[in-house]
């Protein structure tokens, strides 16, 4: 495909007059200044790196501006007239740019007194550009590409805009025989291009540059409001409109769609958002403005990405379905019929089913993808959505649904905030990779089998099945490199049978192959780029040949039906008879026996198609005309020997100029004889036969490539048939390249394997001697494990609480880790695990806002909160770091206690809940079975000088460690210190501390010191009474008793209910007091 090539875009204006005298700006400064239009802006393209220097002096100098006098026909600025130098003239001749648009395609006011005469450029330019107001027009002059007016101005800034490549259609030889001979060549708009359709489009696209693992998704949102709707929604639910949306990677062929219910702060629309992290946004208008809130963040300046906004008011009583429908239907009727291809009525078949999934998809949804083709029109790509052939949706029940905190706070996906997590695709310090659990897991091979890698990360399974065959493809690979430990827990090898003997030239025909893979260009994309007709002859042969090359050495593993038993992993059979396909393989073989590759390599279309057997008539009657052209050429040659005399007399060919007849300067020849250059010597000519003949020549050659580009694209056209089988080839690569990884990863880190229970088995997660995948790599021997036993029937949550640093954060984070690895089909950095299959992993970790969205620190903790209540499962785990920071500790710390408790009586999930409220583990008197309290090890040593000092003057051994209890401290000064704050600072703080801390206790002092007389006023008599007096008595008791549960309970609510109680034993004591009065 080659390297893509470099465009330079040279912006210049017109020079500005700079002799006008003081005088004249004096008087000028005295009057106002006349209406003036602005200069004339024309950028160009040059594909010659050669001008770049050209081009960069031709910037205009910093100087204060001046009014231009303008033309009378453009109403542009007459450049002034110096005497420059030789060079300068030279330059500014050679890089002159074509006369511009007129003032009405540049929005500049024409001039009513005289009318504006157009060139018949100018002419074409307004008239394209009425055609397409919204598109910046690069228009073909020439060799170069222009833009003019307003476009030159904006593409100038930025190229983030949809950009229409205006082309000349017709050649030169084909002008010059033509009607419009006289007239300035036919030019039409070819193209548009935007950052998500780059990647697939004609000529730019393909490239190394683009080749990347990351994705260009265009994403279609819609929205509709149900409150009010009916009972199910409404503010008790959270949920106030329904979101529909259309996710496509058109280098990919990727389409992703699907509807759900969001509430306010649109968590569900930002968890699509992160997973695809679009290039580009398609608007349906209208949207609320909560909506608009979150897009516009996210498309903000420093993004680059693209929005575009359409209106879905067509789209009513099914309009979108019909439409959608409609565009399959056409689609399927433009298709080219082949009677002798079985594989059309494939096809066929393909699109139906496509229709019914059509049908059956939700009505937002539906308009979305209306929406989306409608826009991928104008780019010719809609046929990647009417194919059918990759229509997904975004969440699947065989997949873990991870919220947009997980995804950011586990740096799933980091685009939108960053924060401390757990570094799953992409580090916090830098944002790249390095660092990540995506670059430790990442050993594939191939850009597509990354690109895969990194939607298996993001979207773990939830299938018990489909794990676990997984994980025997990695084991059953793994074994065949030699060193794993995988076969322990193999799932397929019976107690009773031997062990299986796994193929040793597996690990090697696949490395090879992928080897192979990944020095060729991206596949996937390119047979994308094949499907939508704009990949290169030599690409289309690359693409073609590598899968060809790919599923030939595959086939040497004899995965044929007799050699069922070769391999014990049913996926891997699956993917290695897929990649392998005798299908594909011929209809590789035939693909590539129509193509000349020496000509594909050259980019020579005229000999590119080997055409034969009546295949391509066109070509060979065009090929032959060409052909008689040549011969008529040469023939020539005899005559100019008879008439000169010279039998040795030869065509000579000069610097690109063929066909000439070189004589010496004293041979006389006919006065129509043109001469076209001489030496001292010689004198070459052409004679008019020769110049006519080469006119047609030339008009052959153009007819001759016109009709070889007709069979071109119907070659890339007739591939459609073939598409679908081809992607399911490269996506079984993919997957092997995905377990090819992943066993190195278990081979390379001595991971093991882990073992999934039964689904209806209580949730458990037993992890002996867990370590976090990515500190592990960093320090090494030095990481400390941990073990971590969660049972549903049992011990289903954990508060930890420890010293700052002493990694609290880093236990729970490893846990999701482990989780989601396993759940990968990963092998898992521990000595054994055994978990059962989570349906979600949630998380509330880290601190940030977002202003742009209206949201304070503690509003993002507290929806992070809500959304986790609403969300979570008792099949989920649950991880929860500090929450309540953001607000007081009275109120922090109440509803850190209350979303606890609420997780552990409603939801009953997995948790682990760090906190440095160590009151919270109060909560184990209510659950006593379920919850424990774990804090991070430490040592601390006092300094004797200082005895009755605080906690700063300790020197603290961090275990890393986690142990049964409670921490009472947190060593804040210790971080402090450590962060360098001012020592007296810190010394103030401590000082500070140690009178709080007095405070409590002496409150808590008088508190136990009150309880005495309560007591010994009920106690102490303890003496014969009569009925009233045993009466009062036992009320007084009742009374004291609330009094001293309101006095203990540091719980505001309950003890204001133990007050209302002890109130109202009050008003009957006083009410039974005044009765007895009453009878004495």
């Amino acid at each position: 495909m080659g390297k893509q090539k470099q465009q330079v875009i040279s912006r210049f204006f017109a020079p500005k007059s700079n002799a006008p005298s003081t005088t004249d700006s004096s008087s000028s400064s005295s009057r106002p200044n006349p209406q003036t239009p602005p200069p004339k802006i024309s950028a160009t393209v040059s594909f010659s790196p050669s001008k770049r220097l050209l081009a960069s002096q031709l910037t205009s100098p910093e100087k204060p501006p001046k009014l231009p006098k303008l033309s009378p026909h453009t109403q542009n600025p007459i450049p002034p007239l110096p005497d420059p130098s030789l060079h300068q003239r030279f330059l500014r001749k050679f890089l002159e740019p074509s006369p511009d648009i007129p003032q009405a395609s540049t929005g500049i006011p024409k001039s009513s007194s005289k009318p504006t005469k157009y060139t018949p450029l100018e002419q074409q330019v307004v008239e394209l550009k009425s055609k397409y107001p919204d598109v910046l027009l690069m228009i073909e002059v020439g060799y170069k590409y222009r833009f003019f007016g307003e476009d030159a101005e904006v593409a100038a800034r930025v190229l983030g805009y949809k950009v229409g490549v205006v082309k000349q259609t017709e050649t030169a030889a084909i002008k010059a025989h033509g009607s419009n001979r006289l007239g300035p060549f036919c030019r039409g708009l070819s193209a548009l291009y935007t950052k998500a359709t780059l990647e697939a489009a004609e000529d730019l696209g393909g490239g190394e540059e683009g080749c990347g693992a990351d994705s260009n998704f265009l994403l279609c949102v819609v929205e509709k409001s149900i409150l009010g709707e009916n009972s199910k929604y409404g503010l008790e639910s959270g949920f106030d409109v329904k979101i529909g949306i259309i996710g496509v990677e058109v280098s990919t062929g990727d389409v992703a769609y699907g509807e759900f219910d969001d509430n306010y702060l649109r968590s569900g629309l930002e968890a699509a958002i992160l997973n695809l992290s679009p290039a580009e946004l398609l608007l349906g208008d209208p949207l609320s403005k909560q909506t608009e809130k979150l897009l516009i963040a996210y498309a903000g300046p420093a993004s680059n990405v693209r929005v575009e906004r359409a209106s879905r008011d067509c789209f009513t009583d099914g309009g979108a379905l019909a439409e959608v429908v409609s565009s399959y239907e056409n689609t399927d009727a433009d298709s080219p019929s082949d009677p002798m291809q079985s594989s059309e009525l494939t096809e066929h078949e393909s699109r139906q089913l496509a229709i019914k999934e059509i049908m059956n998809m939700p009505d937002l949804a539906v308009q979305a993808l209306a929406l989306t083709i409608r826009h991928l029109k104008q780019f010719g790509f809609e046929r990647i959505l009417c194919s059918g052939a990759s229509l997904r949706p975004l969440s699947s029940n065989m997949e873990m649904t991870l919220s947009a905190n997980a995804l950011q706070q586990l740096e799933v996906i980091l685009q939108m905030r960053v924060s401390v997590c757990f570094q799953v695709l992409k580090n916090n310090s830098d944002g790249s990779e390095t660092g990540s659990l995506l670059q430790i897991m990442n050993h594939t091979l191939t850009i597509f089998g990354s690109r895969l890698l990194r939607h298996w990360v993001t979207h773990p399974l939830c299938d018990k099945k489909m794990i676990s065959a997984r994980l025997d493809a990695v084991s059953e690979i793994a074994e065949s490199m030699g060193s794993c430990n995988g076969l322990k827990n193999l799932g397929y090898v019976k107690e009773d049978s031997d062990i299986a003997v796994v193929q040793p030239e597996l690990a090697y025909v696949l490395s090879l192959v992928l080897t192979t893979l990944g020095r060729a260009p991206d596949i996937q994309r390119g047979i994308t780029r094949i499907s939508h007709r704009t990949a290169t002859p030599s690409e289309f042969v690359a693409v073609i040949q590598a899968i060809l090359s790919a599923g030939k050495q595959l086939q040497q593993l004899n995965m044929g039906e007799e050699n069922s038993d070769t391999l014990h992993s049913n996926l891997l059979k699956k993917l290695i008879l897929t990649a392998s396909s005798a299908s594909v393989i011929g209809s590789a073989v035939k693909m590539l026996s129509f193509i000349n590759k020496e000509s594909a390599d050259q980019g020579d279309i005229t000999k590119l198609i080997i055409a034969s057997d009546g295949q391509f008539p066109k070509v060979i009657q065009a090929r032959k005309v060409f052909q008689m052209a040549v011969e008529q050429l040469d023939s020539l040659i005899g005559m100019y020997r008879k008439q000169l005399g010279k039998h040795s007399l030869e065509f000579l060919s000069v610097s690109g100029i063929t066909h000439l007849i070189e004589l010496s300067t004293d041979v006389r020849v006919p006065l129509n004889w043109v001469k076209v250059n001489s030496t001292k010597k010689t004198i070459r000519y052409h004679p008019p036969e020769v110049l006519t003949a080469l006119d047609k020549l030339s008009l052959a050659k153009e007819e001759l490539t016109i009709a070889c580009r007709a069979a071109w694209d119907s070659f890339l056209r007739d591939f459609g048939k073939n598409c679908a089988e081809f992607q399911a080839c490269v996506q079984a690569l993919a997957a092997l390249d995905c377990l090819h990884s992943l066993a190195i990863l278990s081979r390379n880190k001595s991971y093991v394997r882990p073992v999934f229970v039964d689904d209806n088995e209580p949730v458990q997660i037993q992890i002996c001697s867990g370590r976090h995948p990515v500190l592990e790599t960093t320090l090494q021997d030095n990481f400390v494990p941990n073990d971590t036993y969660m049972h549903a029937d049992r011990e289903c949550c954990q508060i930890v609480t420890g010293p700052n640093m002493g990694g609290k954060s880093c236990y729970i984070r490893q846990v999701a880790l482990i989780a989601i690895m396993a759940q990968v089909g990963s092998f898992v950095p521990a000595s054994s695990t055994r978990l059962h299959v989570l349906d979600g992993v949630y998380t509330r970790m880290g601190a940030s806002d977002s202003i742009q969205q209206g949201r304070s620190t503690f509003l993002e903790e507290l929806s992070e909160a809500s959304h986790i209540l609403q969300s979570c499962t008792g099949q989920s785990l649950v991880i929860i770091d500090e929450l309540g920071r953001g607000t007081s500790t009275h109120d922090g710390m109440a509803i850190a206690y209350a979303t606890l408790h609420y997780l552990l009586e409603q939801k009953k999930s997995m948790v682990l809940f760090v906190t440095h409220y160590p009151k919270i583990a109060d909560i184990r008197t209510e659950f006593p079975r379920s919850v424990a309290a774990y804090h991070v090890s430490y040592l601390t040593s006092h300094d004797d000088t200082c005895k009755n000092s605080n906690s700063d003057h300790e020197d603290v051994t961090y275990l890393y460690k986690l142990v049964p209890g409670v921490s009472e401290k947190s060593f804040g000064f210790k971080v402090a210190q450590l962060a360098q704050l001012p020592p007296r600072c810190i010394s103030r703080a401590a000082v500070m501390a140690s009178r709080l801390e007095a405070v409590v206790n002496s409150r808590i002092q008088c508190r136990s010191r009150s309880h005495l007389p309560l007591d010994a006023l009920v106690i102490d008599q303890e003496q014969p009474l009569d009925s009233s007096c045993q009466e009062f008595g036992s009320a007084y008791r009742e009374l004291f008793s609330n009094l001293k549960a309101a006095l203990d309970h540091d719980d505001l609510t309950k003890s204001f209910q133990f007050l209302e109680q002890g109130k109202s034993i009050a008003r009957k004591l006083i009410s039974r007091y005044c009765y007895l009065l009453s009878e004495k």
